[in-house]
């Protein structure tokens, strides 16, 4: 394992570490939880296990169908090797269904499809109101992204959307809504951080349950088995 240097950023679900190569970094999966901006924590045992592999399988899935991430390889049970990125101050949503803060701003249905996906874009920092939308003007008026990286980071979005909408449903899983983060690696823009059940909506196909961290939001019950049955199914088991 490459030696862990000084803490990088501590986000919601993971620790991001140095190492002794500047070009590399090191992930570490947390069992913490947080929802609506930090006013519910909590713990979901074995989440950040969970959640390593499950990353692990959907950037190699993505890599074999020609998406470049951060992700070089699994490190241990909580620990990941990533490419050190500039990360860009704001983060892509992908919407294929009405659900959470969209039916609450825009009055849709709950659970109503959307044809084409909506994309949305939020900034990260947290001292602002949480997910606070913008647009391309706000992005470019804040130097974050160029048009042409602009264009690059939706063409790949939606290539996500497309591959793990088809992936999800061979598990009888489908996909709702996610969150993608991006970053600049020598000149490349880069698929970054993590796809896992705390930054995607997973319903299951059949029943329409939540398989994700919206079991943790709205007190659910059965957050770690809901986690771990994501990565059975994604992994064969039954």
């Amino acid at each position: 394992m490459p030696e862990i240097g000084t803490l990088l950023r501590e986000g919601k679900g993971k620790r991001v570490y140095t190492t002794e190569d500047p070009d590399l970094a090191i992930v570490y999966y947390k069992d913490e939880a947080m929802a609506f901006h930090g006013l519910k924590r909590g713990r979901i045992l074995g989440k950040g296990e969970v959640n390593n592999a499950i990353c692990e399988h959907l950037f190699e899935t993505l890599r074999e169908q020609g998406v470049e991430s951060h992700f070089i390889r699994k490190i241990d049970s909580r620990h990941s090797l990533v490419k050190r990125c500039e990360m860009l101050p704001f983060a892509v949503k992908v919407r294929n269904r009405a659900a959470g803060q969209l039916v609450v701003r825009t009055g849709l249905p709950g659970g109503m499809e959307l044809s084409p996906p909506v994309i949305e874009f939020v900034l990260k920092e947290s001292e602002l109101e949480e997910d606070a939308l913008v647009n391309h003007s706000h992005i470019y008026a804040m130097k974050a992204a160029t048009p042409e990286e602009m264009e690059e980071i939706t063409r790949i979005s939606l290539r996500v959307d497309e591959i793990l909408t088809a992936y999800m449903k061979e598990i009888s899983i489908e996909l709702i809504d996610f969150r993608l983060e991006f970053g600049r690696y020598h000149g490349q823009m880069l698929l970054a951080d993590e796809i896992s059940p705390d930054t995607a909506r997973f319903w299951d196909s059949k029943t329409h349950e939540p398989l994700d961290i919206d079991r943790f939001r709205r007190d659910l019950g059965g957050v770690a088995e809901a986690y771990q049955e994501v990565l059975h199914r994604m992994m064969g088991v039954s």
